[in-house]
Parts: C-alpha cells; sequence; structure tokens
C-alpha cells in the first residue's frame, strides 16, 4: 500500500492530536516564546485551548501568535504527559491559518521562496570554491557502497568549509559516505512552511526515497532538514533512520579521540540550541576531548533550533545575541563556537568588534586533527563591502561563471543582509 500523501497524513495526525490533547497547558508554560512574544503568560491552559481551535477550523489570534513564533526549542515534547508533540501540534497550527489564502498564493510563496534560496546556495558557494572542491558534494556514480549518507541539507553549503570539514573528518575516522544535499535534494520546509502541502510532500517523499535507498543510516547536518523529514514528513512512511552528524560524531568519540593529537589552547564557549535533542550535549562532550581546550559554559538561555527560527521576534533575537556576546566577553573567551550554520552566517561578523574568534566547533576539531579549511564566508562578510567583496572574490566569479550583478545581489541580501544584530559603527 502507497504511504498517504503529506496532506493526508497530517490530518490524520490532527486528528490524534484533538483526541489526546487535554489543553492541561504544561506546553505552554515550558515554552520559551509566549513572554518575548508579548502574550499572556497567566493562562497557559488558554493558549493551548486556543490552538486545538484552530486545528478545528477556527480562529484565535494569540494562539495564531504563539504558533507563528514558534521556535522548535522542543522542551514542551517531554513535558505533554497525554503523548502528544506540542512542537508538531504548532506546525499544524500554523499550517491551518495559511491554509485560509489560496493555494494558488501559497504555491507562489514556495516556488518564490525555494528560488531565492536555490540562488543563494549556487551563488555564495561558487563565490568560495573552485570546481573540484565544489565537487565532493557531488558522489561519484562508481563509488562504494557506503556506511552511511551525509545529508548536507541546502543552505550549509554557503558556508561550505562546515561541511567540508565534516567530510575531511569522518575520512580520517575512516567512515565510508555518500554526500547528498542541495536544491535537488530538498526536505521540502520550504514549501511547507508556505502551505504548499503537495509540493512539500512530493519534495520530501523523493528526499527520503533517495536518503534510505542511499545507505543504511543518514546522518543530517540540519536541524531544520532533521525536524521536517523525521518529525513532519516521514511518519506513515518506512522508516527513515537518521541522525544528527553531530550525535553520531560524539557517539564514536573513542575513535575520533586518537586523532585529536594537537593542542588547542583556548577558552571556548560554545554557542547553542536545544531543539535537536542531545546535539549540544554531544558538541560539549567533542571539545571537552580536545586536548589543552578549556571549556566555559555561558549559561545562556536555551531556545530554538537555530537563529533563523528566532525571526519572527526580531528584536528579541537582537537581544539573544548580543547578550551571547557579552557573556562570552565577560567570560573572558578566546574562542564562540557555534554549532550550525545559520547561526555562523548571523553571528560570525561580529568577530570584528569583540575580542574573541568566533568558529564553527568543528573548526575546532579539525585544529586538533591537523585538518583546516578556511573560513570564507567570514573573510568575506567581515568586509561588509560589497565592492570589496567582488573584487576578493573575481577569480571564483570568472572561473564558476557566475553573473555579476546576481552575485552583486546575492551578497546584498544573503551574506550583508543577514545581520540581525548590526554591527559596530565604523
Amino acid at each position: 500500500m502507497d504511504a498517504p500523501t503529506l496532506d493526508h497524513a497530517l490530518h490524520a495526525r490532527t486528528a490524534d492530536i484533538l483526541d489526546r490533547c487535554t489543553a492541561c497547558g504544561l506546553c505552554a508554560d515550558i515554552c520559551p516564546m509566549p513572554g518575548p512574544a508579548g502574550l499572556d503568560t497567566t493562562n497557559p491552559q488558554a493558549l493551548t485551548a486556543g490552538v486545538l481551535t484552530i486545528l478545528r477550523g477556527g480562529t484565535h489570534p494569540q494562539a495564531s501568535r504563539w504558533a507563528a513564533v514558534c521556535s522548535g526549542s522542543g522542551h514542551c515534547i517531554p513535558a505533554c504527559p497525554h503523548g502528544v508533540n506540542p512542537r508538531l501540534m504548532l506546525a499544524l497550527a500554523r499550517t491551518a491559518d495559511i491554509a485560509r489564502a489560496p493555494a494558488a498564493e501559497r504555491r507562489q510563496t514556495a516556488f518564490t521562496r525555494f528560488g531565492a534560496m536555490t540562488q543563494g546556495v549556487r551563488v555564495l558557494s561558487r563565490l568560495q570554491l573552485p570546481p573540484a572542491t565544489l565537487a565532493r558534494f557531488r558522489a561519484p556514480a562508481d563509488a562504494p557502497a557506503p556506511d552511511v549518507v551525509f545529508y548536507t541539507g541546502c543552505n550549509v553549503l554557503k558556508t561550505p568549509h562546515i561541511a567540508l570539514l565534516a567530510l575531511d573528518i569522518m575520512d580520517a575516522m575512516g567512515i565510508r559516505y555518500r554526500v547528498m544535499g542541495g536544491p535537488s535534494a530538498c526536505c521540502g520546509v520550504l514549501q511547507f512552511g508556505a502551505g504548499d502541502l503537495v509540493t512539500a510532500g512530493r519534495v520530501a517523499d523523493r528526499t527520503i526515497d533517495r536518503l534510505a535507498a542511499a545507505a543504511p543510516k543518514a546522518l543530517s547536518w540540519c536541524p531544520t532538514c532533521q525536524i521536517q523529514l523525521t518529525e513532519i514528513a516521514a511518519p506513515g512512511r518506512a522508516a527513515l533512520d537518521m541522525v544528527p552528524f553531530v550525535r553520531f560524531l560524539a557517539q564514536r568519540l573513542d575513535t575520533l579521540r586518537p586523532h585529536l593529537k594537537r593542542r588547542v589552547e583556548k577558552r571556548v564557549g560554545l554557542h547553542e540550541h536545544p531543539g535537536n535533542p542531545g546535539v549540544p550535549e554531544a558538541a560539549q562532550a567533542i571539545l571537552r576531548a580536545i586536548p589543552g581546550l578549556d571549556f566555559v559554559d555561558l549559561a545562556q538561555p536555551r531556545i530554538g533550533y537555530m537563529c533563523n527560527k528566532l525571526a519572527p521576534l526580531p528584536a528579541f533575537r537582537r537581544d539573544v545575541h548580543r547578550n551571547q556576546l557579552q557573556a562570552a566577553a565577560d567570560a573572558n573567551v578566546t574562542t564562540l563556537a557555534g554549532i550550525y550554520h545559520a547561526c555562523h552566517r548571523e553571528l560570525c561578523s561580529h568577530q570584528r568588534d569583540w575580542p574573541f574568534e568566533v568558529v564553527n566547533f568543528l573548526e575546532l576539531v579539525g585544529e586538533s586533527m591537523g585538518l583546516h579549511r578556511p573560513d570564507l564566508f567570514k573573510r568575506l562578510k567581515m568586509m561588509q563591502d560589497v565592492d570589496a567583496i567582488l573584487e576578493q572574490a573575481a577569480p571564483l566569479i570568472a572561473t564558476n561563471g557566475l553573473d555579476l550583478e546576481e552575485a552583486r545581489d546575492v551578497i546584498l541580501r544573503d551574506m550583508l543582509g543577514e545581520q540581525p544584530l548590526p554591527l559596530a559603527a565604523r
């Protein structure tokens, strides 16, 4: 029997949530987002009941606002005593609200978002890498059977040094892998977020089938892809064995540890998000295994699963970033290390203004292993000048055949324009 389409599967899961949920309010009570969103936090039961109203086809402005600002922290999931996944419940409420718009409008929104993402990934990756290195993200047809498939998702390719370090580390550990990702293997989240469930389901189904056929286990880099494929799209289909790469690496720490030969004399704080369970703890364990590294818990709020999930509340996101940077400075760290690519894009240029470097934590792992991939995205973004960036990247623009005006537009939109907390004036 064929698996149900995504819209039918989500309809069934909505019915199950309505059957299970008692509107006890525990999920709203533990959620970190109602307060910053300006919602009344004194009656969490009313917020939860409002979500059920939306799922039944009604309207509830306060609950709609809560669903719209959900950052995917996931604290709510173990808090529910009735077996409901409140993160999914809020995603379904968002979908129900969006579905009030005409289908053609939703399809056009999805198409526009996907096109912009595809353009950004294509251009930014080619501003940083020559064709031979870009080829590492395409599996050769005659590659031997892999142990795992490394699923990049799409947007990590805007900061390709992160993904390349993951591949270099697996090479050193003797892990056989195949790479899959990019817009041709999308998870469908952009279409889902726009309410185009037909396209979202078709895109996700194709990717799930390809991942399952490529290897017994898939390693995700992107938490958005992990949640979209395993929590939203995969249920009701054949099982997809997908785990976050960071957890996979920590589970093999005994194999990794002998490769961590070089001392890294740095005092390191970690920028983390809890939405992908176990990932912050796994990153900490890996960092603590690096000889010479002094790990510092910056004790910041654990919110969302990447910084871009805070976008509906821009002032709050700026405060989160400002507080994170100040906590790192107060702790006298030499290094603020992030885990995910979207956070890195937003935070890396602050290295210009603060007395510490901003890196992805895999750069520290690589440093201990004698592996290095230059962070060209950060180098370019810190210039804060589109003409200087174009001049610096001119050889690769020519080599990769990029259109100069398209490159300019993408730099302004997806590099310099992605700066939630402004840099210091100069």
